[in-house]
């Protein structure tokens, strides 16, 4: 167990999207040691699994791994992750992580999808964390740990071009607004990365999901 300085009162680049949706983005909200020590340390204690999730009614394998940790059940692309712990070797290390969140970002979060990127061939979909679970208008905050990768975003069916920023190891970035109603986002594939990145991202889930005839075994 060791601990983290984070930097609760830096000023972040704030971006204004459209229809009342915003984005921060902290760029080292964690200094360069600390976000090293906690990527290593993920890498070692989480449980890494690599799951299927359902696009266009089929199973498929997601090119990615993940960890995960709350009290409640989180439920996306047809498949369910039960209630999970923190490992006590990294509970210690992510509690006040968590707690600095919270304060941060003026709201509690009760659950944390960790995804680790192997390389550039893994990566994201343009998506939005628009689960019922989580409410109309839900605060979104990501950790970046690890190889710098590129972030897109941009608004639900429209023509113009995605916002593309690059997340950095210890930067944090937070959706808020009602981003997750009017934009998606993605974490885009690169090949000529060869090198791992990890991200946490934690949400607030309002309630348990109802359950779904037929979704994948959590």
């Amino acid at each position: 167990m060791f601990s983290l300085t984070v930097a609760n009162s830096m000023q972040p680049e704030h971006i204004e999207l459209e229809a009342g949706a915003w984005v921060d983005r902290y760029e080292q909200w964690l200094c360069a040691e600390d976000a090293a020590r906690l990527y290593e340390l993920l890498l070692g204690e989480l449980a890494w699994e690599q799951r299927h999730v359902v696009l266009f009614g089929k199973p498929v394998l997601q090119p990615r791994l993940i960890a995960w940790a709350g009290a409640l059940p989180y439920r996306y692309s047809g498949q369910t992750l039960p209630p999970r712990p923190w490992p006590a070797s990294v509970a210690g290390t992510l509690g006040p992580l968590l707690s600095a969140l919270q304060a941060l970002g003026g709201t509690e979060l009760n659950h944390v999808l960790v995804t680790r990127y192997r390389d550039g061939q893994d990566g994201m979909g343009y998506h939005a964390d628009a689960e019922p679970e989580l409410g109309p208008d839900p605060l979104v905050m990501t950790l970046s740990l690890g190889a710098p990768r590129r972030f897109a975003i941009k608004r639900h069916k429209s023509q113009t071009r995605a916002r593309v920023m690059l997340l950095t190891s210890g930067s944090l970035l937070v959706m808020g607004g009602s981003c997750q109603h009017h934009y998606r986002h993605a974490l885009l594939r690169e090949p000529a990365v060869t090198a791992e990145r990890v991200s946490l991202t934690f949400r607030y889930l309002l309630r348990a999901p109802k359950a779904t005839p037929g979704e994948a075994a959590g």
